[in-house]
């Protein structure tokens, strides 16, 4: 019984052992099978990897023979078409230098020719100094005296039949004209001052424009003061609210700007519609009424004076000197009254009165223009005078008035003496009226000088500069460094009290019309 239990323990052990080596035999083939089959998916992929790099590395060699072809095709080219512009070049050269070299032959023929013609003229001379010298021969033996022998004979009997009168005639004469001269001139000043005794009164930097009641004020303020803004804009005046009952007043140095905004505003208070839009709108209808009235102007000075046929343009410049000072002096009346004493004193000296008037209405016909062209006011009035083909002599009496050129002619002494007349009489000229407003163009002027400054208008008695620019040009970050820019540039070339605000502005818009 023990046997057999032993003897079937171990026949299971060895059944077990079987077992199991049967399967670790089977384990061991299954794994060495995946391991072949790793190793030839490995050698596959390794194969697909070298492959596809050669691949790529033909591609890329093929690639960089095409790019090199290309860039060898535009290099050939580039270097025919330089060759053919090299070629241009020398066909130019070559036939700039045949056009000399046929330049250079016609000069040298026409030297030949000139050399030609003056040996024949020097031959010509010459010949005539010898006919000249026989028949001076000829005259000396026919009168049995040489040449000089004649001179000296007829000198010496004319000097002394000559001396004593010559004598006699230069001493009455400079007696004469000592004593009279500066009596004359004195008598004619004084005729021609007395019978133009013109009215004058010195014009000044401030209009009124009286209200129809102090509630008119707060409307041409407007909301937020913006119709004063704009009315200040459009015009470049200052106007000025404070407590004068039933009273505006408006200032600005420029007399054109202040006669545009006082018309305007009188326009706005008797149509009572006062706002931007409106502003604009009658300020830039008053520029033009205010052009017809300066044209009016000129015809009436032109028919006072009797000056006709002068060029509608010429009327007009006249027309502009009526909103024009010198030294305080109107320059539209300053002409008339130049005019009037030129054709007085050509009347007494029995010159020509007419030619006179005009060319004494036309002295300073340059100042109407002075503050738009450069140059000073003389030469502009001869640019213009000659461009409307005026007379020379009237020219050059222009020319002259100031002692820029020399005076030739009575009637540019007469101008001259006119002028001075009228300058010099008193109460007629304010120097430091003259440099005030001077001095505010020179401001407007520089501030216009930067680009993208469409307008600048110079107020508060100069103490402030007003700058529209335009908004395609500057932006609103420009805007500061513009105005440091302008505030530096006027530090450096003006010179002015106390100091000066440099107010720059932008402003865009857009309009469009509902129809």
């Amino acid at each position: 019984m023990t046997t057999t239990i032993i003897v079937a323990v171990v026949v299971g052990i060895v059944f077990t052992a079987g077992g199991f080596f049967c399967g670790y035999t089977h384990r061991k083939n299954t794994a060495e099978a995946k391991i072949g089959s790793a190793e030839q998916e490995a050698m596959r992929l390794v194969n697909d990897a070298i492959k596809t790099a050669e691949q790529k590395r033909k591609e890329a060699i093929i690639e960089a023979k095409d790019e090199a072809f290309k860039l060898k095709a535009d290099a050939e080219k580039e270097i025919k078409e330089r060759r053919s512009e090299v070629s241009r070049q020398e066909n130019r050269l070559v036939q700039k230098e045949n056009s000399l070299d046929k330049k250079t032959e016609a000069l040298e023929k026409k030297e030949e020719d000139l050399k030609n013609r003056t040996e024949l003229v020097d031959a010509r001379l010459g010949e005539l100094e010898q006919l000249k010298a026989r028949e001076n021969e000829k005259l000396e033996t026919i009168a049995g005296l040489s040449q000089e022998d004649a001179k000296v004979l007829l000198l010496s009997r004319l000097d002394d039949e000559l001396v004593h009168e010559k004598a006699v005639r230069v001493a009455a004469y400079e007696a004469n004209m000592k004593d009279q001269c500066d009596m004359i001139a004195r008598d004619m000043i004084s005729l021609a001052i007395a019978r133009c005794a013109a009215d004058h009164s010195s014009e000044s930097t401030v209009s009124v424009v009286p209200l129809p009641s102090d509630e008119m004020k707060g409307r041409i303020i407007g909301r937020e003061g913006r119709n004063i803004r704009a009315l200040e804009t459009a015009t470049g005046v200052d106007l000025i609210i404070d407590d004068t009952p039933e009273a505006i007043t408006l200032s600005s140095f420029d007399q054109t700007r202040r006669e545009v905004a006082r018309m305007a505003l009188e326009k706005l208070i008797s149509d009572g519609r006062i706002h931007p839009a409106r502003i604009e709108e009658t300020v830039d209808k008053c520029r033009r009424e205010l052009e017809l009235q300066m044209k009016r102007e000129g015809e009436r000075a032109v028919m006072d004076l009797g000056v006709h046929g002068l060029h509608p343009d010429l009327v007009k410049l006249l027309g502009r000197l009526k909103f024009r000072t010198s030294f305080g002096q109107n320059v539209l009346q300053h002409s008339i009254e130049v005019s009037l004493l030129s054709g007085l004193m050509a009347g007494e000296m029995g010159l020509n009165v007419t030619q006179a008037r005009r060319a004494g209405l036309l002295h300073d016909i340059g100042k109407a223009l002075d503050h738009e062209i450069e140059g000073s006011h003389v030469q502009i009035g001869v640019d213009i005078c000659r461009k409307y083909k005026e007379n020379p002599a009237i020219i050059h009496a222009v020319e002259a008035h100031h002692n820029d050129v020399e005076p030739k002619t009575p009637l540019a002494f007469i101008v001259m003496a006119a002028d001075a007349i009228s300058a010099a009489r008193p109460g007629a000229r304010r120097e430091n009226m003259e440099s005030y407003i001077k001095r505010l163009e020179n401001l407007e002027e520089l501030s216009c000088s930067f680009e993208g400054v469409e307008s600048a208008f110079a107020v508060q008695a100069g103490r402030e500069v007003r700058i529209m620019v335009e908004p395609g040009k500057v932006s609103d970050d420009q805007l500061i460094l513009l105005s440091r820019s302008i505030a530096k540039k006027i530090e450096e070339e003006l010179d002015y009290p106390g100091q000066i605000k440099v107010n720059v502005i932008r402003e865009s818009r857009a309009v469009e019309y509902a129809k």
